[in-house]
């Protein structure tokens, strides 16, 4: 197998060819819609139609509580005191008497109440921090940390986790894909560009030695995973945090390089079902890989293995760059 992956990226008579790719494509991403569709039937839940339904779903919190209190999908008021710290997932976090302690929600807000107190700092992900009209009562030198993105996404991912194996299926998340497609496209032909060689023999690697390939990256990403952490935990701070920031980097360099090997290979095995031999080029396998992934990763619960997968055979790929394809040695003289 030729180890060379770069070709001339566009001759004349591939148009026939790229056209019908994208016409694959779009069809393949309308079946995808539909199906994520019927996944994401019955998943969305109404908000309450009113204050009285919150205050019925809120933990209410009355008279003294020495311990931190955790809201999981549901607001919480507090109207007496609280010792410690208060946490809110998915929910509002109301305060009308007061909390010692930090105060913090992720698909929510923070309400203050006139005359109430925060005696530590406030963390809002998805929401924002209202309080009255004077200042709000607060100890001197507390933080206050906002990001107002996205509310409606992290309440119902709080409220429901299953939510982010069956993601629904809306028009702005078909323009997201078709984004993906051309985004993952322009990196493979780039990277393809820069390292024929390498893209070229990492993809004849795993078509001929996927299995040894794939177990490699299983054992190096147990490394990276309870390794790396462990090591942090051992080391001084400033060594684990080289440690971790020289995994991380592994990581994603690994994944960068091992997707768009495996969208090259992916994509031949394509043009080989799809296409004939003179509609057949290098340009076409790398879109065919790219649009397969994305669209993978959209159907319910089969994106999370997919990813694993992904990590996992990148890794492998990247460890496994300097061995031959034939993964034996060289015949003697």
């Amino acid at each position: 197998m030729n180890a060379t992956l770069y070709e001339p990226l566009f001759p004349t008579f591939l148009a026939p060819a790229l056209l019908r790719t994208f016409a694959l494509c779009g069809l393949l991403l309308c079946v995808t819609a539909a199906v994520c569709a019927q996944a994401g039937e019955g998943t969305s839940s109404p908000a309450p139609a009113d204050a009285a339904s919150v205050e019925r779903e809120a933990l209410v919190v009355e008279g003294e509580s020495a311990k931190d209190v955790f809201g999981i999908g549901r607001s919480v008021v507090v109207r007496g005191t609280v010792r410690h710290g208060v946490v809110a997932f998915g929910g509002d976090v109301v305060i009308e008497g007061r909390v010692e302690g930090d105060v913090a929600t992720m698909g929510g807000s923070i309400i203050q109440r006139e005359g109430s107190y925060i005696g530590g700092d406030v963390w809002v992900f998805g929401g924002a921090y209202h309080h009255g009209k004077t200042a709000p009562g607060r100890r001197p030198g507390t933080a206050t940390m906002m990001y107002a993105g996205y509310e409606e996404e992290l309440r119902r991912m709080a409220r429901e986790p299953s939510s982010l194996l069956a993601p629904s299926w809306t028009l702005p998340a078909l323009g997201l894909r078709m984004l993906s497609i051309l985004f993952w496209f322009i990196v493979s032909l780039a990277l393809t560009a820069a390292t024929p060689g390498a893209i070229g023999r990492a993809a004849a690697r795993l078509q001929l030695t996927s299995l040894r390939v794939a177990v490699i990256g299983l054992l190096g990403a147990c490394v990276l995973g309870f390794g790396v952490p462990a090591l942090a935990y051992v080391l001084p701070p400033v060594v684990g945090v080289f440690v971790g920031a020289t995994a991380l980097l592994l990581l994603v360099v690994a994944y960068l390089f091992g997707r768009v090997a495996i969208h090259a290979a992916t994509g031949r095995w394509l043009q080989r079902l799809l296409l004939s031999e003179k509609y057949r080029s290098e340009s076409v396998a790398l879109l065919l890989g790219a649009a397969f992934w994305t669209i993978l990763l959209t159907l319910p619960y089969v994106w999370l293995f997919a990813v694993g997968g992904l990590v996992v055979t990148s890794l492998g790929l990247a460890l496994t760059a300097r061995y031959r394809t034939s993964w034996r040695a060289p015949a003697k003289a």
